[in-house]
C-alpha cells in the first residue's frame, strides 16, 4: 500500500473521534463520496475549537442539569457533563441548597475518568475561593472574621472557612490565662501568615486591636482631663482595683475609689465587660498614667451625716466588721459607727465582739456620739436596753441578804457574782470582827458559794459593796459590853513588842499590857514574858471608839484595889486610867 499524504493520516486519524455528522456521506463502509482531507481537518478544527479551554486545578463555573437523591449532574461546557455528590451541596443544617439552572463554581480535578466523564467538586472549588480570598487579605491587610474551634497547642484553632491557626501571643494584647473561655467566639483578626502549598494560615487578634487602640487612643488623649466625666469599660479586675478600658487607654479604678462604702473586692460592685461612668482623678502625660473615681460622681455621706444622726438616735445597721476591741456597723454605705466591746452590754463581761454579734447580722443601736471631721459615729448596743444597776436598788436594798458565788480574789478583797454580768466587791476589810487579814484567801477561796450583805450601791460607777462580818455581832462590841475596868482577865501573849506585850483575851480580841505596867508585886519589871504565855492581869483602860485595851500586871498586885477604884470611879478624870490613878497614888506616897 501506497504511503499516504500527510491530509490522508489526519482525515484517517480524525475519522475515529470525529462525529458522525461530519462523517463523509459514504459512511463507514465507503460506499459514498469520500471528503476532502482537507476540509475534514478544518472541521475538526472547529469542533474541537467549539469546547472550552479549560486546564485540570481550575475553578470554573458550571450549570446544573439534573439533581438526583445523591447526586447532581453539572455542565461546564466541556465533551460530557460532570457528577458531583449531593453531600457537596449540604448546608449547616444537611439539607441539600441546589436546584437544575444553578450556576455554580466547581474545581475540575480531570477532564476524564474511565466512563469518559469529566471529574468535578463543588467543596474544593469552595476551599480554592476561600484560599483565594485568605490570600487577597493577606495582600490587602483585610480584616477576617474566624470562629474559635478548640483549644490547641500554643494557641487556638479558628475557623475562617478553612482551619487556621491564631497563636496564644496574637489573641489580645493583655496575655490571656483561659484560652477555653475564648472557645465558640467570632473573632476579628488579621492574617499575617499564609502558605497556600502547606495548607498553613496563622492570624493575630492583637495587630487588629492594636492598630485600632492606637486610632482611639488618639482620640481619647484629646479629650483627657482631669475632672473629666468619660464612659469606660472594665477591662479587668485584680484584687486592688479594676482597669477601665476608656478607648485604648487603660485607667485604673482603685477599691478605695469604687465607693463610699466598705468594699472587700472590686467584683462586689463591677464584672467584665460593665459599661461605667468614672471621672478622671489624675493623668500623668508622660507615663500615660490614668487614676480614675466612681464614688466622686457620688456626694460624700459625711457631708451631712450630722444633720441626719443624732446623739441618742435608735439605727439600724449591718455588722460588717469585728476587732478585738469593738464591731463595725454600716448604717448606710459609706457610713460606719463603732460599737465598742465595752457598749455592748450592762452586765455580760464581753472579751470579744463575737460573743455577742457575728459579720453580717443585723443590729439596732444608738449614737452616743457623731464627729464628722473624723469620720467616727460612736454607738452603743446595751443602751438600747434598761441598765440592770438602775433596778439593783430594788431588788437589793442597802442590809439584804444574798447569796453569791467567788468569782476572783485580789490583794484587797474579793469579787461575788450576785447574777449574771453583776458582781459585787467584799473589801477585805469587811471579811472580819476580829481577825486581821493578809488575803482574801485566808477565809475565802474562789467558787465558795457565800452569804452576803449588801452595803452600798453606786449604779453610776456600777459599783455593789458587799461585807461577810455584817452578818454576825461584833465581837468587840460584846467585849465591852461584857468587860470594865478593874476586871482581872486571863489572856496568851501573842507578841512581844519594844512598847509592850499584846494579849489574847478572847478569839480576835487584844490588849496590850505596855512596858510600864510589866512590875510584880516587888515592883520588879517582869522582863522574862514569853509569847504563848498564859497569865492574869487587870483591865485598866477601855476603848470602844478605838477598839483598844489597856492591861496590866502591876495592877493585879496593888493593895486597897477597891478604894482606889471607887476613887477613881469618882473622880473628876473620867478619861484617865485605873494604871493612871495608880500611878499617881504611888507618886504621892
Amino acid at each position: 500500500m501506497a504511503d499516504l499524504t500527510e491530509a490522508e493520516k489526519v482525515t484517517t486519524e480524525s475519522s475515529k473521534t470525529l462525529p458522525s455528522q461530519l462523517l463523509p456521506m459514504g459512511g463507514a463502509d465507503g460506499a459514498k463520496e469520500e471528503m476532502d482531507p482537507a476540509d475534514y481537518a478544518r472541521l475538526l478544527a472547529l469542533y474541537e475549537g467549539s469546547f472550552r479551554n479549560i486546564a485540570e486545578g481550575e475553578v470554573i463555573k458550571g450549570t446544573v442539569l439534573q439533581v438526583s437523591e445523591s447526586e447532581v449532574i453539572v455542565d461546564v461546557g466541556y465533551k460530557s457533563e460532570g457528577i458531583i455528590a449531593l453531600s457537596e451541596f449540604f448546608d449547616e443544617k444537611g439539607k441539600a441548597s441546589v436546584n437544575p439552572g444553578d450556576t455554580v463554581d466547581v474545581l475540575l480535578e480531570r477532564t476524564e475518568d474511565r466512563d469518559g466523564h469529566i471529574v468535578l467538586s463543588r467543596e474544593k472549588a469552595e476551599k480554592m475561593k476561600i484560599w483565594d480570598d485568605v490570600e487577597q487579605a493577606y495582600n490587602d491587610r483585610r480584616v477576617v472574621i474566624g470562629r474559635v474551634i478548640e483549644r490547641i497547642k500554643g494557641g487556638l484553632s479558628v475557623d475562617i472557612g478553612v482551619r487556621a491557626f491564631l497563636p496564644g501571643s496574637q489573641i489580645d494584647v493583655r496575655p490571656v490565662r483561659n484560652f477555653d473561655s475564648l472557645k465558640g467566639q467570632e473573632l476579628r483578626m488579621r492574617v499575617i501568615k499564609v502558605n497556600k502549598k502547606r495548607g498553613n494560615i496563622v492570624l493575630s487578634r492583637k495587630v487588629l486591636l492594636e492598630e485600632e487602640n492606637a486610632e482611639r487612643k488618639k482620640e481619647t488623649l484629646a479629650n483627657l482631663e482631669e475632672g473629666n466625666v468619660m464612659q469606660g469599660v472594665v477591662k479587668n479586675l485584680t484584687d486592688y482595683g479594676a482597669f477601665i478600658d476608656l478607648g485604648g487607654i487603660d485607667g485604673l479604678l482603685h477599691v478605695t475609689d469604687m465607693s463610699w462604702g466598705r468594699s472587700q473586692h472590686p467584683s462586689e460592685l463591677f464584672s467584665a465587660n460593665d459599661e461605667v461612668e468614672v471621672v478622671v482623678l489624675k493623668y500623668d502625660p508622660e507615663t500615660e498614667r490614668v487614676s480614675l473615681g466612681y464614688k466622686q460622681l457620688h456626694a460624700d455621706p459625711w457631708v451631712s451625716a450630722e444633720e441626719r444622726y443624732q446623739v441618742g438616735q435608735r439605727l439600724s445597721g449591718k455588722v460588717v466588721s469585728l476587732t478585738d476591741y469593738g464591731a463595725f456597723v454600716e448604717i448606710e454605705p459609706g457610713i460606719e459607727g463603732l460599737i465598742h466591746v465595752s457598749e455592748m452590754s450592762w452586765s455580760k463581761r464581753i472579751k470579744h465582739p463575737s460573743k455577742l454579734v457575728n459579720i453580717g447580722d443585723s443590729v439596732e443601736s444608738m449614737v452616743l456620739g457623731i464627729d464628722p471631721q473624723a469620720r467616727r459615729i460612736s454607738l452603743g448596743l446595751k443602751q438600747i436596753e434598761s441598765n440592770p444597776w438602775n433596778e439593783l436598788h430594788e431588788r437589793y436594798p442597802v442590809g439584804s441578804k444574798l447569796t453569791g458565788n467567788v468569782r476572783n480574789l485580789t490583794e484587797f478583797g474579793a469579787f461575788v457574782e450576785i447574777e449574771e454580768g453583776i458582781d459585787g466587791l467584799i473589801h477585805i476589810s469587811d471579811m472580819s470582827w476580829s481577825k486581821r487579814l493578809k488575803h482574801p484567801s485566808e477565809v475565802l477561796n474562789k467558787g465558795d458559794e457565800i452569804e452576803t450583805m449588801v452595803l452600798s450601791i453606786d449604779p453610776e460607777n456600777q459599783r455593789l459593796s458587799l461585807g461577810i462580818k455584817q452578818l454576825s455581832t461584833d465581837i468587840w462590841d460584846d467585849f465591852f459590853n461584857g468587860t470594865k475596868v478593874g476586871d482581872v482577865v486571863e489572856g496568851k501573849i501573842v507578841r512581844m513588842t519594844n512598847f509592850g506585850a499584846f494579849v489574847e483575851l478572847a478569839e480576835g480580841i487584844e490588849g496590850l499590857i505596855h512596858v510600864s505596867e510589866f512590875e510584880d508585886q516587888a515592883g520588879t519589871e517582869q522582863t522574862g514574858l514569853k509569847v504563848d504565855e498564859t497569865l492574869q492581869m487587870r483591865v485598866i483602860k477601855l476603848s470602844p471608839e478605838e477598839r483598844k485595851i489597856g492591861l496590866s500586871i502591876r495592877a493585879l498586885t496593888e493593895k486597897n484595889l477597891e478604894t482606889d477604884w471607887e476613887s477613881y470611879a469618882g473622880s473628876d478624870s473620867p478619861e484617865a486610867t485605873l494604871g493612871d490613878h495608880f500611878k499617881q497614888q504611888r507618886s504621892s506616897e
